[in-house]
């Protein structure tokens, strides 16, 4: 399946009008991203995370980290505003993101990530707008690494596929949501402590447009759409680890976002 290409019009025409896709990581893949971002932000970029977070609930990171998935549900103008914003379906353009092709009139995650990193770093605008800034860059910066989120238009990322993974009913994208996770038996502490502990990684580019690229890459590549639609253990051992990676590089790229955007307090 990965290796069939929709082209030209019908393509573009998909990536416009496609539903909204579900949410990246679920509620435990934003928690470890963000803890492990947290623990390698600077302490100039600490000290102002904290300032600008400290009306939230949970002023932390993690706390803010799906905040951007629970106003999609909110009936509030940002949060309609705000759902294209969470994915760019490139597979069909060979995994390569161009604006007047799949970037839905700038409403897609990586102008949306660009945007909102720009107000963070902004020190002429208000603490609110960089609040929410900071709780977008949080949540897209996770998002991005999900696979799925730069997938096929053709099937929403996945979400129209459907498999039974585990003997549970379900889709592509929940699988590397969540599913994938749940199968690992950890806690969140337990990978954040972790992925912490392991060696930072080359980070490659800083630009969202390269890391949505590494991300279509592996939805398209060969086994992540399975043969067969009932899929467990084998798949598992496959892509679990593929996915605690994409949790890795997405904290320890939104730790460098951050420090780099508040560098100045």
């Amino acid at each position: 399946m990965s290796g069939i290409f929709v082209t030209g019009f019908i393509a573009t025409a998909i990536t416009l009008t496609g539903a909204p896709q579900a949410n990246a990581w679920g509620t435990s893949g934003h928690n470890i991203a963000a803890g492990l971002a947290e623990s390698r932000l600077t302490p100039t970029a600490k000290q102002e995370v904290d300032r600008l977070l400290a009306g939230e609930s949970k002023p932390t990171l993690s706390g803010v980290s799906t905040w951007a998935d629970q106003i999609r549900s909110d009936g509030s103008a940002l949060g309609k505003e705000s759902g294209a914003w969470h994915y760019v379906n490139i597979a069909e353009n060979n995994c390569s993101y161009d604006p007047a092709v799949n970037g839905n009139n700038g409403s897609n995650i990586v102008e949306a990530l660009r945007n909102q990193t720009a107000i963070l770093a902004d020190r002429t605008q208000s603490d609110a707008s960089r609040n929410q800034a900071l709780k977008f860059v949080v949540h897209l910066a996770e998002d991005i690494a999900q696979p799925m989120h730069g997938g096929y238009a053709r099937d929403r990322g996945g979400n129209s596929t459907n498999v039974t993974y585990l003997g549970s009913k379900t889709n592509l994208h929940s699988v590397w949501d969540s599913r994938l996770l749940a199968a690992g038996k950890k806690s969140d502490a337990t990978y954040v402590k972790e992925l912490t502990a392991q060696p930072t990684p080359a980070l490659g580019s800083t630009d969202p447009a390269a890391w949505v690229k590494e991300s279509c890459n592996i939805a398209v590549s060969p086994g992540v759409y399975p043969a067969n639609s009932t899929i467990g253990n084998e798949y598992t051992a496959k892509y679990l680890p593929v996915a605690e990676n994409q949790l890795k590089m997405s904290g320890e790229r939104l730790a460098r976002l951050i420090n780099t955007a508040l560098a100045n307090g």
